[in-house]
């Protein structure tokens, strides 16, 4: 996994609060992510939708995936976030800016 894939999985399993091993593929860390969302699914519904909201996965992308998957839910949302942080990081990269002098506390 490049670096960008580990800096994204890092920081989901941070976010919905699960361990990780070093190395993971695409889809390794979409499974990572899905049983971890098919255990708040189960338990903790609401604590998952607050995940989402932090996560940044907009709630049209939700119903509509919803909506259209014939996957299990779990998967579908594992999916969609993995998804979304993907285009987080490469947003971070195309507007990076740089430290604005005279702000360092």
């Amino acid at each position: 996994m490049e670096e960008s894939g580990r800096h994204i999985s890092k920081t989901i399993a941070q976010d919905l609060d699960f361990e990780l091993p070093q190395e993971l593929s695409d889809e390794e860390m979409i499974r990572h992510i899905s049983y971890r969302v098919e255990q708040l699914l189960k338990g903790d519904p609401e604590l998952l939708l607050s995940y989402l909201y932090r996560l940044d996965v907009e709630e049209k992308r939700i119903a509509e995936a919803l909506e259209t998957s014939i996957m299990p839910t779990h998967v579908t949302f594992a999916n969609l976030i993995w998804e979304r942080q993907k285009q987080r990081l490469a947003s971070r990269k195309k507007y990076k800016q740089d430290p604005i002098e005279g702000w360092e506390f």
